[in-house]
């Protein structure tokens, strides 16, 4: 469970601070339903940015904003639905956006959703402590977007290969950046880094999101719902939600699949990962080029016992999508050769390099379980290729310039030809084969507890079910908070 326990003294000053820097902070609820947002914040809005280093830029850390640059408001979810012409598969690819999120990326929200608790019960304490975000790119983005927008210092911890947007972006928003050896599969270099810091200063504290049950939990209270809200949009008489898949990375975003699976018993949860770097699926361990996925470990906040299917994805697919969707000849190629709505393959740029690979596992599990027109298989856009121009460069620098024959090429190779192979439906066994994994991690190197990893397995009540009923209770906290700052009476 997430400890809500009270610490006054620093509440105190977090209180002070909010009221004299003018921060309200969004409940889970109006993230869920922002039309529940206090009309003069609304009104507030339509003159920021929505990458403005403005705390009200806190109530746009939801699926729903209006998809533009500044003074937007809200409406349904941001999503797009990928037709067989595209996927080659009869069911339906619904794609839920991140890129109109503050950051371009919904870790904002993850990362939301670890501090705020600590901060709104005093955990935490922003005028003495820096709030320190160990990443493989994107959740250390949010977190030190989140900290100034909270008026909270910050160190964001990154691998050193990390696309160039990331570390330029970083530098005007975090306090500190420290960059650790490897690519975004090192994730032990970056748990290094945060046992260093924990063991040389006292004015830190550490969210790691891959065992922060708030990362778990905001994807579920908030992601979950989007999603459904965006299927139902799209949903006839005979339509079926058949399925749901993401790549691990943290696994912050598979809570969503906790949520669905009550809501959509049948519902299959999909999990995927780098081919290069195969941990899940087989024990593996390597580099890879999927940038936003770490591996070589299972998360702590990852719930194997609700996981139905791995599924690793090369990335030299990905690597060539991005091209594909994004280069003036493939985007022509998808038009007239593949006969693709041409309003669609403007919206592929939504995709960032995860984004690709969701996309691959959701076409594996369509393919693999033979869904049809009926079925609905939901997934995430992480981020977008506004993230990743300077790799698009350097895949031009390596390959050459983009021709239609390329695109050809890319298109039935990476895209139409994707198998189902290098996959497993799991059973009992299978799943907790994968869980006993988070032993070497989590017990050996990260101080838990035997009798902690045995609780995630066998008391679903006491650790995942007790979790994803605190979100009212963190609500409660937030609303308790902004009324203590007293901002709410002067909107």
């Amino acid at each position: 469970m997430i400890d809500l326990t009270k610490k006054q003294e620093a509440l105190a000053r977090n209180i002070e601070r909010a009221k004299e820097k003018n921060i309200i902070i969004p409940t889970f609820e109006q993230m869920r339903n922002p039309e529940k947002v206090p009309e003069a914040i609304k009104e507030q809005l339509k003159s920021v940015g929505l990458w403005d280093i403005n705390p009200l830029n806190l109530f746009r850390i939801t699926w729903k904003n209006e998809p533009k640059e500044s003074g937007g408001l809200f409406g349904g979810p941001n999503f797009i639905v990928l037709p067989k012409e595209l996927t080659g598969v009869d069911a339906k690819i619904l794609c839920m956006i991140g890129k109109f999120f503050p950051t371009g990326c919904h870790k904002v929200g993850a990362s939301f959703g670890c501090l705020a608790p600590r901060l709104v019960t005093g955990q935490f304490d922003a005028s003495r402590q820096k709030a320190v975000w160990p990443s493989t790119g994107n959740y250390c983005r949010g977190g030190a977007f989140n900290s100034k927008l909270l008026s909270c210092d910050s160190i964001a911890i990154l691998p050193a290969e990390m696309s160039r947007e990331r570390f330029d972006w970083l530098a005007t928003v975090a306090t500190e950046i420290i960059a650790t050896p490897g690519c975004e599969s090192n994730v032990k270099e970056i748990f290094d880094k945060t046992w260093e810091l924990r063991n040389t200063r006292d004015d830190v504290m550490i969210f790691n999101q891959f065992e922060e049950m708030g990362n778990h939990l905001w994807h579920y209270a908030v992601t979950g719902n989007a999603i459904e809200e965006a299927y139902l949009s799209i949903a006839n008489e005979k339509s079926h939600l058949a399925g749901a898949c993401f790549t691990s990375g943290s696994a912050g975003t598979t809570g969503t699949g906790d949520y669905l699976k009550e809501k959509y018993p049948g519902l299959k949860l999909g999990v995927g990962e780098a081919l290069q770097c195969p941990t899940l699926l087989n024990n593996g361990f390597g580099g890879h080029r999927i940038e936003g996925i770490g591996d070589k470990h299972v998360p702590w906040i990852h719930n194997v016992k609700n996981t139905d299917m791995v599924i690793a994805i090369d990335d030299e697919d990905s690597q060539k999508l991005l091209r594909l969707f994004n280069e003036p000849e493939g985007r022509e190629y998808l038009v007239k050769e593949a006969g693709v709505d041409p309003k669609l393959v403007d919206e592929l740029a939504y995709m960032g390099i995860s984004g690709i690979a969701n996309v691959l596992c959701a076409i594996k599990m369509a393919k693999y379980y033979e869904l049809t027109e009926n079925d609905v298989v939901a997934t995430v856009l992480t981020d977008s290729a506004a993230m990743y121009g300077s790799r698009i460069e350097e895949l031009r620098e390596e390959d050459g310039e983009y021709s239609t024959m390329k695109a050809a090429v890319d298109y039935h190779t990476h895209l139409r030809s994707v198998k189902t192979d290098n996959l497993e439906e799991l059973t009992y066994t299978g799943r907790k084969r994968i869980h006993n994994l988070k032993y070497y991690t989590w017990v050996e190197q990260q101080g838990r507890t035997v009798e902690e990893l045995n609780a995630l397995w066998y008391d679903y009540e006491n650790t995942w079910g007790a979790v994803h009923k605190q979100a009212a209770q963190i609500d409660e906290l937030i609303k308790e908070f902004n009324e203590s700052t007293g901002l709410l009476k002067n909107l």
